[in-house]
């Protein structure tokens, strides 16, 4: 297979706001259909209905997440397939896309240059937004403002599902209250400091949330015009659906690490 994004078929999912366990059920279910060969490469846009906190496939739920603050402010807490920290997310402040590919299409590729053969295109965009930014290995999409967002990967069969998430605007207050990870990391820096450490899109472009998602969409496009426009479908809601009762959603799945 070709290394070049302009040679694949890519699919652009952007449906409505949906629940956060199910957007992780989505990831899985979309990244076997790839792996399968009845879905072609994906970027899926997601849009959230509830604010949530996501936490990495391997990390520890009591370590990361305080409940009292968690419930007090109506936040689920969901586990991903995928490695990687935890994501704070409220609706309309965070821009979160999935790309389902090939495993070909990285074959041959360290973790690191996965990370960044797939983070190449929403670098390009940033950079036309006027934002100083770049991939800060492992991980991580930065800029000389602060850290935007993170990125994680998983292997299925014979696809790589990466996703990342960036910080269009964020409740800093909030997020120190629910998550741990943040109060331990910043607690000899004070709030302050907190609040520095993610540069959010809107305070660095003073674009509406659309227009930043609409210009990640042209950059795309000019590395892959044969993207098209599809749908979920049926069949692949219903086995996300069922997906989301019998894993995502069982206390089992979200303490899956205590």
């Amino acid at each position: 297979m070709s290394r070049s994004w302009d040679s694949l078929p890519w699919q652009l999912i952007h449906e409505a706001p949906q629940e956060a366990a199910l957007h992780m059920a989505l990831d899985d279910v979309i990244t076997q259909e790839v792996s399968d060969g009845i879905r072609p490469p994906t970027l899926r846009i997601w849009e959230w209905s509830e604010p949530a906190v996501v936490i990495g496939r391997f990390q520890s739920l009591r370590n990361e997440i305080d409940p009292e603050g968690a419930a007090r402010h109506g936040i689920n807490v969901v586990r991903r397939i995928s490695g990687g920290g935890a994501m704070f997310i409220e609706p309309g402040n965070g821009i979160t896309y999935s790309l389902s590919v090939p495993s070909e299409f990285v074959a041959g590729m360290s973790f690191q240059e996965s990370y960044e053969f797939l983070d190449s295109w929403v670098i390009q965009a940033l950079r036309k937004l006027g934002i100083d930014a770049w991939y800060q290995p492992l991980n991580d999409i930065t800029s000389s403002g602060g850290k935007i967002g993170g990125a994680a990967q998983a292997r299925r069969g014979k696809a790589v599902l990466h996703h990342v998430t960036m910080a269009y605007d964020i409740d800093a207050d909030k997020m120190l209250e629910v998550l741990r990870i943040g109060k331990e990391k910043l607690s000899d820096k004070g709030t302050t400091s907190a609040k520095k450490r993610v540069d959010p899109l809107r305070s660095q472009t003073g674009l509406s949330r659309d227009a930043v998602v609409q210009a990640m969409l042209d950059s795309f496009r000019e590395q892959a015009p044969l993207l098209a426009p599809g749908v979920l479908g049926e069949d692949t809601l219903a086995k996300a659906r069922k997906a989301m009762e019998t894993r995502f959603l069982t206390p089992e799945w979200i303490a899956l690490v205590p």
